[in-house]
């Protein structure tokens, strides 16, 4: 199952490893995952667009400088966000950023938003629910920047604290016809998972005997909270990661020479 002559050059050296990003998301970790000698298998498990009707996202826009705060909960609303808000204008100079994770800041810095409220610790609601900025919101209006649907304790909680909260959708999610066969069939040694939805799909797609043959594949996910998922639904090599690319490559290197190390002793 793994090469003997792995390198340190090339740490991941024949490692067939599944990334299950949206397709146009995946691009980066899979090269990096080349560049260390695996072999990237891209198997979406979530399409993302642009949402079709952009009547109501657009009226929230036009009404942004009214609010003291608007926050972007992933990359994803990042881009399609900020893309909807430059259509029409440009971001109210007073408006505060927040957002739940470091890649959503990296991808709102590199859009040329500098100054953005973002845990430094833990990378979900709940980090950024903990930071000192969003404690005293009473009167204040918030808009929350997602994909259609999603986990309401952001804004519940925001809520609770006095705020008025409104949702925009900017962008939709779709779940891509995918054959399970086709996974199996590459024998993985390593499947990447970076969302509760995906993953859900993923195991739902599987028939018992499937879920028999890759119940003991080596799944990565970059939070406690996806890991517990897998672990209700039986994976038995749950590995939890940090967060990003870094975090996810970071453990499957660590994962690949301890396998390897352990194989030669």
């Amino acid at each position: 199952m793994y090469r003997q002559n792995m390198t340190d050059n090339l740490p991941l050296a024949g490692l067939k490893i599944v990334i299950t990003r949206p397709r146009d998301q995946a691009m980066q970790l899979a090269q990096r995952i080349e560049q260390a000698g695996g072999i990237p298998m891209l198997f979406p498990l979530l399409d993302i667009a642009a949402v079709q009707d952009t009547k109501t996202l657009h009226e929230q826009i036009s009404r942004l400088a009214q609010f003291a705060l608007a926050i972007f909960i992933s990359p994803n609303a990042v881009n399609y966000g900020i893309a909807a808000i430059r259509a029409v204008g440009d971001i109210p100079p007073e408006l505060i950023i927040a957002t739940v994770g470091q890649g959503s800041a990296k991808a709102l810095r590199e859009l040329g938003i500098a100054n953005v409220i973002a845990p430094t610790e833990r990378f979900d609601s709940e980090g950024l629910l903990a930071l000192p900025e969003l404690q005293n919101v009473n009167g204040r209006r918030v808009m929350i920047f997602r994909g259609d649907g999603g986990r309401e304790l952001l804004g519940d909680t925001l809520k609770a604290r006095g705020a008025t909260v409104e949702y925009a959708a900017c962008y939709q999610r779709s779940k891509p016809q995918q054959d399970a066969g086709m996974l199996l069939a590459t024998r993985p040694d390593a499947i990447t998972v970076t969302s509760s939805e995906a993953l859900g799909y993923l195991w739902n797609m599987l028939d018992d005997k499937a879920k028999g043959v890759l119940r003991d594949t080596p799944i990565f996910l970059p939070h406690a909270r996806i890991a517990e998922l897998a672990r209700e639904q039986g994976w038995l090599q749950v590995q939890l990661t940090a967060s990003g690319d870094d975090g996810l490559l970071s453990a499957l290197v660590t994962w690949a020479d301890k396998n390897t190390k352990g194989m030669q002793g």
